[in-house]
């Protein structure tokens, strides 16, 4: 064996000046006269070891002193008499010297390594790539096999390096994410506190004025009570008026007629009359006064208790002035009483709303993110705070990230120059199946959308006799060659994926990917034209104009089943608003117009909205029907009965084409209702909802509402 202990200290002394990964050229004289001479001195050192024998020590071993031959096979008889000579010998072995030597060798270098630096890993490493090349260099057969080993675990560590040099601005960048998510909790907390103070205050206040009209409802009390006491009192003095009266008709009538005996008695002619018809008079006078005495006391007990007209009037009219006092006392206290329930109520619910609040504060604190400044992405997005503004025009938070991806992924997608292959397995889509590099064409978005405008234009107009995804590729292939179709194919999937909230992008990512059915969009397509004709229709003067009520009236006939407030909602889309006139006009075609990006109006894009969610309701309800869970199975009847009883008006060739869908059978192989195979043809819940989902399903009339028991 060669002395390593001089080639590495030799070693040692230009890799610590010059170190470089495997691989790397270095045109550096010294260090290339160098290297010739360390081989040629490498290569006398490996004579001399094959002239002091042709083994190594194959050390640990069953045995001390045995070697490994060279130019004997592996599987001669001498090699398996060997190998069993050495499992019979002991265990007892020493290290080879080669062996002891690299050790010595590593463990010096490794302490003449100042570990105290940044990149003391990358040095410590230095030492084992010396340990490796002396391998390399004294192994020959193995040379190629180890050396493309040590370059690719360089190359790996490189890639690996330029990795971590790319993410620390990052973790420079979560810091202060991270810093500014702080500042803004506690800016949080302080609106917090804030508004408690403030909904405090408003329920002291509330709690104020309740008190106040409890105050007002004690004092009408007991007003109302003081003007009965003076009612009863006024009422029992009219009844002493009334017997006083009485008494003094009396007096007075008995007084009258002690007058008129007196005058009789006292009168001169009255002795001359006659004796008999004074008597008779007498007797007719007493009869008279009998008569009106029954009438006195009929007339008293009839009236006693009468009170005079004027009095009465007045009392009444009194009465009547107080009963309307206390009605609207009576009002105001029942509303009082509501306006207090409904204090109370607004406090509880006040209340549950703080302590809903408190509690998802809590939770936001622990486990969220504050809610992000979009406005910071105007000056980076590209196009500047013009730009950011239309693109961030009626969107969410979501819909904000998912278009900062979208331009992020814009950027990532143009810096690269191929795709790598996907393969040919079956998981692949058929335009997708390629091994190898393909060439990145960088279209731009607005190429990419006309490209996709005459893909679908094309595909409108043929039988579409072949599947949506072997026409695009053919398509692909027309508009350019077979050689460029696959790099094409690539470029627009990977373009289509990442614009995914663009509107034909979207269609045309879930047509591709078997998402949703070709027909869905083709009958949207077919709803669009048929509403804009109607309009036309309705125009008679050709000037593209409607007003409000006639919208409403071509809406209400092309969409019969739409209740009135998905009516409102595309009325409000096309733009009509509360303070509009049914004589506001409108110019239609503006509706149904696409901007250069392919995007829809907001009208076309609440039909596609009301569309869907049609369509998920109608599912639920068919969920709800069959009353399953989505691991269960159901049978093909159970489908059918179900689809007929919430959609009543359905045909028979819908139904069996839905049937068609949800089986994946041919409509020509649906056995007939009430066969027994029908019973045979099962699929899971979740399948079946998964598959309509993806179909044109849609109501065929309104639902029959069922008679209450």
């Amino acid at each position: 064996m060669a002395s390593p202990k001089l080639r590495c200290s030799r070693f040692a002394t230009t890799s610590r000046t010059h170190p470089h990964p495997s691989g790397v050229t270095i045109d550096d004289p010294f260090v290339t006269e160098t290297n010739n001479t360390q081989k040629l001195k490498l290569s006398q050192k490996w004579k001399r070891l094959s002239s002091i024998g042709n083994h190594l020590s194959p050390w640990p071993t069953y045995t001390s002193g045995q070697t490994i031959l060279h130019n004997r096979k592996l599987c001669s008889d001498d090699c398996r008499k060997q190998a069993g000579s050495w499992q019979l010998q002991s265990l007892d072995t020493t290290k080879p010297r080669y062996l002891e030597q690299l050790e010595s060798y590593l463990r010096k270098e490794l302490l003449l390594l100042d570990l105290g630096t940044d990149s003391a890993q990358e040095l410590r490493l230095q030492p084992y790539r010396e340990i490796f090349e002396f391998f390399i260099e004294d192994f020959k057969t193995y040379k190629p096999l180890l050396s493309s080993i040590k370059n690719a675990y360089e190359v790996m560590l490189a890639h690996q390096k330029e990795r971590i040099r790319a993410l620390e601005p990052l973790k420079a960048k979560l810091v202060t994410v991270n810093d500014y998510c702080n500042k803004r909790i506690l800016a949080m907390r302080a609106e917090e506190k804030t508004e408690i103070s403030m909904l405090k205050k408003e329920k002291m206040n509330l709690l104020k004025l309740i008190d106040k009209k409890n105050e007002e409802k004690i004092s009408l009390q007991s007003e109302v009570s003081k003007l009965r006491k003076n009612l009863a009192e006024e009422y029992l003095r009219y009844l002493s008026e009334r017997d006083a009266r009485k008494v003094l008709i009396a007096d007075l009538n008995e007084l009258r007629y002690q007058r008129e005996d007196m005058s009789l008695a006292q009168s001169p002619g009255i002795w001359g009359e006659d004796p008999v018809k004074l008597t008779v008079a007498l007797k007719m006078t007493r009869q008279d006064l009998a008569r009106t005495q029954m009438e006195l006391n009929t007339m008293k007990a009839n009236f006693g208790d009468v009170v005079p007209r004027r009095d009465f009037e007045m009392q009444e009219k009194t009465n009547k002035d107080l009963q309307e006092q206390l009605d609207s006392l009576r009002d105001d206290y029942k509303e009082v009483c509501k306006e207090h329930e409904i204090l109370l109520q607004l406090h509880m619910s006040t209340l549950k709303e703080r302590d809903q609040f408190s509690s998802e504060l809590q939770e936001i604190q622990h486990t969220s993110t504050p809610r992000p400044d979009w406005t910071k992405c105007k000056d980076v997005v590209a196009g500047g705070p013009d730009r950011w503004q239309l693109l961030a025009k009626g969107k969410n938070s979501d819909q904000l990230v998912d278009v900062l991806l979208e331009e992020i992924g814009e950027g990532l997608l143009r810096e690269k120059d191929f795709f790598s292959g996907l393969g040919y397995e079956e998981s692949i889509p058929p335009f997708l199946r390629f091994d190898g590099i393909v060439e990145n064409k960088k279209p731009t978005k607005k190429d990419v959308i006309n490209l996709l405008r005459d893909a679908w234009k094309e595909r409108l107009t043929e039988e579409q006799k072949e599947t949506f995804s072997d026409f695009f590729f053919n398509f692909l292939e027309r508009r350019f060659g077979p050689a460029d179709a696959i790099a094409w194919a690539y470029t627009i999937f990977e373009n289509i994926k990442l614009f995914r909230s663009n509107e034909i992008m979207g269609q045309f990512y879930a047509l591709l990917m078997g998402k949703r059915s070709e027909s869905v969009y083709i009958k949207q397509k077919e709803t669009v034209t048929e509403l804009l004709k109607e309009m036309t229709n309705v125009d008679s003067e050709n000037e593209g104009l409607l007003t409000m009520e006639q919208l409403r009236t071509v809406l209400k006939s092309t969409f019969p089943f739409k209740k009135e407030e998905k009516i409102q909602e595309l009325m409000e889309a096309g733009g009509w608003h509360p303070n509009s006139s049914n004589a506001d006009l409108l110019n239609y075609h503006s509706l149904f117009i696409e901007d250069e990006e392919g995007q829809s109006m907001p009208f076309v894009q609440k039909l596609w909205e009301q569309y869907m969610d049609e369509k998920d309701k109608y599912l639920e309800e068919l969920k709800q029907q069959l009353g399953l869970e989505l691991h269960d199975k159901v049978t093909l009847p159970k489908v059918r009965e179900a689809l007929m009883i919430i959609d009543s008006k359905l045909d028979k060739q819908t139904l069996n084409s839905y049937l068609s869908q949800v089986f994946q059978l041919p409509v020509t192989k649906l056995p007939e209702e009430g066969e027994e195979k029908e019973e045979d043809i099962v699929i899971l819940l979740q399948t079946a909802l998964e598959r309509l989902q993806m179909a044109d399903i849609r109501p065929m009339g309104p639902r029959e509402q069922e008679p209450a028991s």
